[in-house]
This record gives structure tokens, sequence and C-alpha cells, in this order.
């Protein structure tokens, strides 16, 4: 694991963080979030993933903003993790800058983060979302900076960001500048409207590695669908490459994402990968018992915890994760904040 010498890190306990959990919400409580529900499936799917979040569905329209924050800050608290980076959702953007709510599949503010880590600073962790296209992009970002953003969370191939646009060069030197974490979705995705599916290859972060930025690829970069592109092995190599690249397990307790996990624990990389559970997606456990990385009798007692994270943990450390992926977002927020950063090389062109 790559630490700073002066981290703050040498000096106390490492807290145990799931670094991807996603802020909900549909306005109805005075918020500014959305959640798109112009379908049957998606009325459907919003439904199922509100009542395995431990949400009564009839919430939506009726106050799930205040229940919903309310509901993961208790679980959380309960658990045994002793915090969780929330993310923001933003819009995405067309080519010129031009938001487009109706390709969004939710949206959840900065100003809404914000609001919701700062009445449980200790549990919640700020995860903003910036386009990195839109017109104020600059200045939202310095805003967050100011507020104490410590996370940049993105879905390029949902958002239609090309990451490693030149264009957007001043802006990814700005966030390594203020030592803030990118995570990034890599891989396929099937939950959100998908804009431009090439987007999820690991290779799009390559400007934000070279401009000194840490970057935690998300879901390490597998399939989702059948049809997906893999990019595992592409990612693994990247590791190799860049010494502030990361991966996260989040959705490896889920159906579709268990084969990834079984490649990533068969790889020499545990030293790369960060807990998270990609709350609110059920975490079930079928999908890592299904390929033979748990037992029956660990599948059992996941569905015995009622409390979804702690059923993810369960599930994770009887996969093989070992208990420093537990804490090693902690060790990367310091070390993101602690080590110099700015515009660098690969390794191999140094």
């Amino acid at each position: 694991m790559i630490a700073p010498s002066n981290s703050s890190a040498s000096f106390r306990t490492m807290r145990r963080i799931d670094c991807h959990v996603h802020l909900v919400g549909d306005g109805s409580s005075g918020s500014d979030c959305f959640i798109q529900l112009d379908t049957l499936f998606r009325r459907i799917q919003a439904r199922v993933v509100l009542l395995e979040a431990g949400v009564a569905p009839k919430l939506l329209g009726r106050g799930l903003d205040v229940a919903y924050a309310e509901t993961i800050r208790k679980q959380i608290v309960e658990s045994s993790l002793d915090a969780a980076v929330l993310l923001a959702q933003d819009l995405p953007h067309d080519d010129f800058g031009k938001p487009l709510p109706k390709k969004a599949g939710f949206y959840a503010s900065n100003e809404y983060l914000f609001q919701v880590v700062a009445e449980s600073p200790d549990v919640f962790i700020p995860a903003i979302s910036i386009h990195p296209g839109r017109p104020d992009a600059m200045d939202e970002l310095e805003k967050c900076i100011e507020l104490g953003a410590r996370v940049l969370k993105l879905l390029p191939n949902c958002l239609n960001v090309d990451c490693s646009a030149e264009k957007y060069r001043p802006f990814w030197e700005r966030v390594a500048e203020a030592g803030i974490v990118f995570l990034s979705h890599t891989g396929g995705e099937h939950t959100l409207p998908v804009l431009r599916a090439e987007f999820a290859d690991p290779r799009n972060l390559t400007l934000p590695l070279e401009c000194g930025v840490t970057v935690i690829a998300a879901h390490c970069a597998g399939r989702s669908g059948v049809r997906d592109p893999d990019y595992t092995d592409d990612l693994i190599t990247m590791f190799d490459e860049y010494p502030r690249l990361f991966g996260d397990n989040s959705a490896f307790s889920s159906l579709n994402r268990a084969r990834t996990a079984k490649r990533i624990l068969r790889a020499n990389v545990m030293d790369r990968i960060i807990h998270g559970s990609d709350f609110p997606v059920p975490i079930l456990g079928i999908g890592p018992f299904g390929v033979g990385l748990i037992s029956r009798a660990d599948y059992a007692a996941g569905r015995k915890i009622r409390n979804p994270f702690e059923r993810d943990c369960l599930l994770k450390k009887a996969m093989g994760f070992d208990a420093a992926t537990f804490t090693r977002m902690d060790e990367i927020l310091d070390m993101a904040q602690n080590e110099s950063t700015g515009c660098v090389r690969r390794k191999d062109s140094i």
C-alpha cells in the first residue's frame, strides 16, 4: 500500500469506510433530487431497490429524501463500519456543456449532499459530482473545495464524460492540487441509461492519473451484462503503471458482478482494492454463492442480517477480501491530502 510517511495514518486508528454509497432522493422532502420513474420498469426497479435498502417504497413522492438519508445514517452507525462516502450525482451533459436531465436516471446535487453531510459529519464523507464540461465546472469545483469536498464521483459512460479530453486538464490539475480522490465508474452499466459505453474503459482515466489525481476505478472495470466488454485485465495492467490507481469491490455481492470479484481475488492486487457496497444496489449474496466464492452457510448467514451494510461486510470477508480493504479508503484520503500533487507522467516515461 502506498501511503505518505507524514500522513496522519501513522498516528490514528484507520476508519472502516464504505467508499461507494449513493445519495438518493425524489424531491418530495424539499430537496432538488429526482428519480426518473417514466417507465413501468423504472418504477418497479425503484421499489425493489428501496425495499432491499430498508426504505418503504410507499415513501416515493411522500418524503423519501429525509427517510432515505436517515435510514442509511442509522444503518451505518449500527454496522461495523465507521463512515461512508456519500455520492452526489450530476446530470449528463452534451459535448457543448448543455445539461440533459431527461437522459439522467437520477440526480442528487452537491448542495443537497452537503446539507445531508452537515447533519452527520462523523458518518458521511462528501463525494461531489461535477461534469467537467459544465460551463461553471471550475466555479462549482472551487465552491465544493471550500465546503470540504474529499471525493469526486462520476459515471463517465452515463454522464458523457471523456475524462482524458485535453480540454479538461485544468479541471484535473485542480482536483489533484486540492487532494480530492476521484471515484469513477468503470465497466458495464445496466442500472442507469448509458450515453457513451466506451467511456467505461479504465484507460479513459489516463489524463486524471497523469495530472496526479488519486483514482478509484469502481467495480474494477468488470462486466455488468453478459455482452459488456470486460476491462478487468486492462485495469490490473494499469495498476503496475500508475501507483495512484485503485479499484473498489462495490456491487461484488450482486448477481452480475461476482464474476469480477473472482478474478480480482485470484490476481495479486489486494493492496489496490477498497471496500464499497454500491448501496442502494441490492446486496443479496446469490452471485458470490453462484460462482463458488462463498459457502451455502455464508450465504444463509448473510440473508439473516437485516442491515445491508453489515451483510455486505460479512459477504466480502467470506469471499476473501482482507481487513485492510475496509480501512484503505481512509489511507488514500490521507495520501491524497498529504502528498504533493501536480502533473506527472507515467512511471515508464520519467
